[in-house]
């Protein structure tokens, strides 16, 4: 009994998502703001086919710029540190062999740790070109946490983030940025990108102390099943 509690504890914390209460320090990070969705964000980069991010609507079987091609994408549903909800939209990017297509942003940050991510989503429409896309969440230039989409599963939206520490206090520039290496690529679809003060879990990815419960746990379940079936035997 008392194993089988202890299992079920861990197991409730493994599937735990984490707290949140930290303040996203990006504007607009769900792509909310604007007649575009893209209001506070500067598009750089090197775009070959005039395939700028849009910011597409959730459920839409419309074409570029407002739809993925007519594939309707669902609202992102990944784990995440974002202090920001889920909205309608989400940014788009699908230009193929293009060079550090970004969404950038100035921000002000104090010294100390902070974490930056994003959530992904590889649309079925691109996800067999041959070309792979990737994205990746920088501040100052200093890659924290990156996605490819090659590396699957495709139609699944999926978290990634990394921390750092800001040394001193300052303007530092945060870039969302979007890469592909042949035409045509994949796409992506992205939200509710962030960065938040401090150095949290990352979300889906089970702490030292949870995997300790659980390993613990599962030794107990098997211990408590073996005295059993020595009583059997006897």
């Amino acid at each position: 009994m008392k194993a089988s509690f202890f299992l079920g504890a861990a197991a409730a914390l493994l599937m735990a998502g984490p707290a949140t209460a930290a303040t996203n320090l990006v504007l607009n990070g769900s792509f909310e703001i604007g007649a575009n969705g893209l209001d506070s964000w500067t598009i750089g980069g090197v775009d070959t086919q005039g395939f700028p991010p849009v910011a597409i609507f959730y459920g839409s079987g419309t074409g570029y710029p407002t739809g993925a091609f007519g594939e309707a994408v669902p609202a992102n549903d990944a784990p995440t540190n974002s202090p920001d909800a889920v909205g309608a939209r989400a940014a788009y990017f699908v230009s193929d062999l293009t060079v550090n297509q970004s969404l950038s942003q100035s921000v002000f940050l104090t010294a100390g740790f902070y974490q930056i991510g994003f959530s992904a989503y590889a649309p079925a429409n691109g996800f067999n070109n041959s070309g792979d896309a990737t994205f990746s969440g920088t501040i100052a230039g200093q890659t924290l946490a990156s996605y490819a989409v090659s590396s699957g599963p495709v139609t699944t939206w999926r978290t990634f983030a990394g921390s750092t520490n800001i040394l001193s206090d300052g303007f530092y520039s945060i870039d969302f940025v979007f890469n592909t290496n042949l035409n045509p690529s994949k796409d992506i679809v992205i939200d509710q990108v962030y960065i938040i003060a401090g150095n949290p879990s990352v979300p889906g990815v089970p702490e030292p102390a949870t995997w300790a419960m659980l390993i613990t746990g599962f030794g107990l379940v098997g211990f408590a099943a073996r005295r059993r079936q020595k009583a059997v035997l006897a």
